[in-house]
C-alpha cells in the first residue's frame, strides 16, 4: 500500500510540473522591445515596443519603476495620448506602440516598462533609459538583439518541450514498474 501513495505523490508532482511547462509562456515572444536606450539631456527619445497582433485591440502603456509590479504609469492608450513631456501612439496595423519623452532630465534616467494590458497576466518587457549630458550618435541595429532575443525563446522552447517528454517517460515508466511489482506479489 505503501508503494501506491508513493506512487499517488509522484504522480501529483509530475501532473503539476508538466502542466506549468505547457501553461508557461515566454512573454518575450509576444512584446518586444530594446533593451537600453539613450537620450541627449533637454533632448528627446523614441522607443518602440512591437507586439504580436493578437494584442491590436489591448490597452498599452509605459510605465517607469525599477520592478514592474511597482511602476507608475507614465502614458497609455487607447488614444493616441500625452502627458506634460510623454505621449504614446499605436500602430495596430504594424503591431508597434511608440512612446516618445522630450525635454529629457536627469531624473528621466531609470528602468522603463512597455506593457500590454490583459486580463490576469499583463505582458511586459523591460527598457532601460540613459540620459546623457553629451551628444552621442549610435546605432544600434534592433534586428541583432531581437535575433539574439529569438534565439533564446527558440532554446527555451525546444528545453520546456524535452522536459515536459521526459517527464512524460517517467510518469509512464515509474507507472509500468508498480503495474509490475504488484503483478508480481500476486503471483
Amino acid at each position: 500500500m505503501k508503494t501506491t501513495g508513493t506512487f499517488v505523490g509522484f504522480f501529483d508532482a509530475t501532473v503539476l510540473c508538466l502542466l506549468w511547462l505547457t501553461e508557461h509562456t515566454v512573454d518575450s515572444v509576444q512584446l518586444s522591445a530594446p533593451m537600453e536606450v539613450t537620450g541627449t539631456y533637454g533632448g528627446s527619445v523614441t522607443v518602440s515596443c512591437q507586439y504580436d497582433q493578437q494584442f491590436r485591440e489591448n490597452t498599452k502603456y509605459w510605465c517607469k519603476g525599477s520592478v514592474y509590479e511597482l511602476c507608475s504609469i507614465v502614458v497609455k492608450t487607447p488614444k493616441n495620448r500625452s502627458s506634460d513631456r510623454s505621449s504614446i501612439s499605436d500602430d495596430k496595423e504594424a503591431g508597434v506602440f511608440t512612446v516618445t519623452m522630450t525635454s529629457l532630465r536627469d531624473s528621466d534616467e531609470g528602468l522603463y516598462w512597455c506593457v500590454i494590458a490583459m486580463s490576469g497576466r499583463n505582458v511586459y518587457s523591460r527598457v532601460r533609459l540613459f540620459v546623457s549630458h553629451t551628444v552621442v550618435t549610435t546605432t544600434i541595429p534592433t534586428t541583432t538583439s531581437s535575433s539574439l532575443e529569438h534565439d533564446e525563446i527558440r532554446w527555451w522552447a525546444t528545453l520546456r518541450w524535452i522536459l515536459f517528454v521526459l517527464m512524460l517517460c517517467c510518469l509512464v515508466s515509474t507507472y509500468i514498474a508498480l503495474w509490475r511489482i504488484k503483478a508480481a506479489k500476486k503471483i
